[in-house]
């Protein structure tokens, strides 16, 4: 299927591993030029080799800034102003006890994981209105749904990604331009591997039966059983971010494997 893609401008944010990366090399794939971010010269560079190396004809620019920051936005605004495609990829995720979550750990969760998203949307979204197309699309999480008290302020700021969304797609009234959600479950990026492979090493059992044992046990409500895969939410995403999801606007889509139970 061709998503029509070629000629758009993306900027995914957090690119360079697990979720962002599968969705940049995605877009890049479907022949839109992809804005590359990460937070230094090396991992981005990295990314670009590896996304080339998998699709030679990719249209790849970097893009080295701290988007958790203002001034990370102010400078990728500066250097590009316009783009078609905005995908607020980046967060941060941390579990730990509520009583222990201090009020640093809140607002820096906070700004990255919500006013990232608020502060891109703000710059980028004005001019697609202007032009009468474009694609807003924020990487919540089945936390968003699912709140746990092991990672309260994650979970929250996930639920907040969900409002932010649907408000800003209300902006979007009569016009060609998208706001969507795609909430991913347990996925297997870089951090969950090396996550498995020390749990393995401290029961003495294979990454295989870690990864079973933790579907069994710990998130037994998820229908697929497994980690989803990056290429998978990926998929979704540039579907979503392409002309061919014209009337999906102000959704919160789901990619968890079925570990949200409700109906809608």
């Amino acid at each position: 299927m061709d998503l029509q893609l070629k000629g758009k401008t993306a900027l995914v944010s957090g690119s360079t591993l697990g979720i962002g990366f599968a969705i940049a090399s995605a877009l890049a794939r479907e022949g839109a030029t992809v804005l590359v971010n990460g937070r230094t010269k090396e991992r981005v560079d990295d990314a670009i080799a590896r996304i080339t190396k998998a699709h030679p004809q990719a249209q790849l620019r970097g893009v080295v800034a701290d988007l958790s920051k203002v001034e990370g936005v102010e400078a990728v605004a500066m250097q590009f102003p316009n783009v078609d495609i905005l995908v607020n990829n980046i967060g941060a995720f941390e579990a730990k006890p509520f009583f222990d979550i201090s009020d640093s750990d809140w607002q820096g969760m906070w700004e990255r994981n919500v006013m990232s998203g608020m502060r891109l949307s703000r710059q980028y979204m004005r001019g697609m209105l202007a032009r009468n197309w474009g694609r807003v699309v924020f990487i919540s999480s089945e936390a968003a749904m699912n709140p746990s008290g092991a990672m309260l302020h994650y979970g929250v700021t996930k639920t907040a990604v969900l409002g932010l969304a649907r408000g800003l797609a209300d902006l979007t009234v009569g016009t060609a331009v998208t706001v969507n959600a795609v909430l991913p479950g347990p996925t297997r990026t870089e951090d969950t591997v090396a996550w498995m492979e020390s749990v393995a090493q401290e029961k003495s059992i294979t990454v295989a039966e870690a990864e079973r044992d933790y579907f069994e046990k710990t998130r037994p409500e998820s229908i697929i059983r497994r980690f989803t895969e990056p290429s998978e939410i990926a998929s979704l995403v540039a579907y979503v971010a392409s002309p061919l999801s014209a009337a999906t606007n102000g959704a919160s889509l789901r990619a968890e494997g079925g570990i949200v139970h409700s109906i809608g």
